[in-house]
């Protein structure tokens, strides 16, 4: 059960990082990349603090993942990181106001029932 919480807590902290990084973004804007004004643009980027704090917590999804990975094998690891994207889905959908097509919906259950195949290994 422990493996099985620190990958759920790696995911879940990357899902909340994500979500911090889309935050710090929309305050910037579309941004423009030049040759010239690369390292303004750097600047601007990594110290707006959403995405310091969104860097932050993705360095603790990490971080879980690590210690799962030393604990269980990948293959029985790595599937659970596609729960991401069922919970980005949710979370941009409650917090950012996003509204996912019914398509991507649809993805959602595959997803899901293809991470609970493989939990039951």
């Amino acid at each position: 059960m422990m493996n099985l919480a620190l990958i759920l807590t790696s995911t879940v902290f990357g899902v909340v990082g994500q979500l911090m990084l889309k935050r710090g973004m929309t305050v910037l804007g579309p941004l423009t990349l030049t040759a010239g004004g690369a390292p303004g643009l750097v600047w601007r980027v990594f110290t707006t603090p959403a995405v310091i704090a969104g860097l932050a917590i993705y360095v603790g999804a990490t971080f879980f993942w690590l210690l799962a990975l030393s604990r269980v094998q990948l293959t029985y690891a790595y599937p659970f990181a596609s729960l991401s994207y069922v919970l980005i889905v949710i979370a941009a959908w409650v917090t950012l106001g996003e509204h996912p097509s019914p398509m991507r919906l649809g993805g959602m259950g595959i997803i899901m029932a293809g991470v609970l195949l493989i939990s039951q290994t």
